[in-house]
């Protein structure tokens, strides 16, 4: 069970039931279908009970997907969270989460494009398992963080690396929050359905080719552990999204560098949730 989120022939965003290839409404399950942003009021059960055999219920898949949260009150990311990558930067492994962000308007879906911006010549690629929350959040314990989390989607933290580490002082949020540099999707999975978040593997495909491949075995701070620590900072709230770090792999670490250009096809896929398929191009 996997939903997407998707815009109607009106321009109102809806949710669906999500499979390769298709999805189904679920206005067409229901009388009361959840209104943009409300999907985390609904239970794994309620959710499961709505789904149908009926092949005539489901659509084409649209070329484009939604985001699969529409505005979150927070987009969290976190650095140097694996341990392989950590390694690969020459950097110290951390002994706290390095916590950064990302503004709203970073976040595309599925078969959006991700723009490079005319004043950056460094921009990377960085696959990620995102965490959807489901319900607020304040001061929990890693033992009960689980119950909290919405669900999976697959998430790509785009990252302008001479504006990340090449101006005054690092400028982290600058280099990492241009607009379109966050895409989520093409759906997300119920916790419920993910058996093992800390064992999935991650990869990123640039042009076909594998360029990041690892599991989240190789996370320092796991998900339990990153809520516990976030919450003791701020208050999540259903909808927000934490993006759990990047596997080994990336442009910058390699010799040569290589940055992303126009024309280029970046799929971020993750073992059990999906695979996310965006296309570089120039910024207009």
């Amino acid at each position: 069970m996997s939903l997407c989120r998707y815009q109607d022939e009106q321009g109102k965003p809806q949710y669906a039931f999500y499979r390769p290839g298709a999805i189904c409404p679920l206005r067409n399950l229901t009388d009361e279908p959840p209104a943009d942003g409300q999907i985390f009021s609904m239970d794994a059960e309620r959710l499961a009970s709505l789904q149908s055999t009926d092949e005539s219920l489901w659509v084409s898949e649209p070329e484009q997907l939604l985001p699969v949260v529409g505005q979150p009150s927070k987009v969290i990311c976190i650095g140097l969270n694996y341990r392989d990558h950590a390694i690969e930067t020459g950097a110290d492994i951390p002994t706290e989460p390095v916590v950064f962000s990302k503004f709203n308007t970073t976040l595309v879906g599925h078969g959006d494009s991700i723009r490079l911006p005319a004043v950056s010549s460094e921009v990377d690629y960085e696959a990620e398992l995102v965490v959807v929350i489901g319900k607020k959040a304040k001061h929990v314990t890693a033992a009960e963080a689980m119950d909290f989390v919405f669900g999976y989607t697959c998430g790509h933290d785009v990252s302008a690396r001479d504006w990340q580490k090449g101006r005054p002082g690092g400028q982290w949020l600058l280099g990492k929050t241009f607009d379109t540099f966050a895409p989520t999707g093409p759906c997300i999975v119920p916790a419920s359905q993910v058996s093992d978040p800390a064992n999935l593997r991650v990869q990123m495909h640039l042009n076909g080719k594998v360029v990041q491949d690892s599991t989240t075995a190789q996370l320092i701070f796991d998900i339990p552990a990153l809520i516990e620590h976030l919450t003791k900072i701020v208050t999540l709230l259903p909808g927000d999204l934490i993006f759990t770090g990047t596997p080994p792999g990336v442009g910058a670490a390699r010799n040569p560098p290589v940055f992303l250009k126009p024309g280029d096809e970046c799929k971020v896929e993750i073992e059990g949730i999906g695979t996310l398929t965006n296309v570089c191009i120039a910024d207009q």
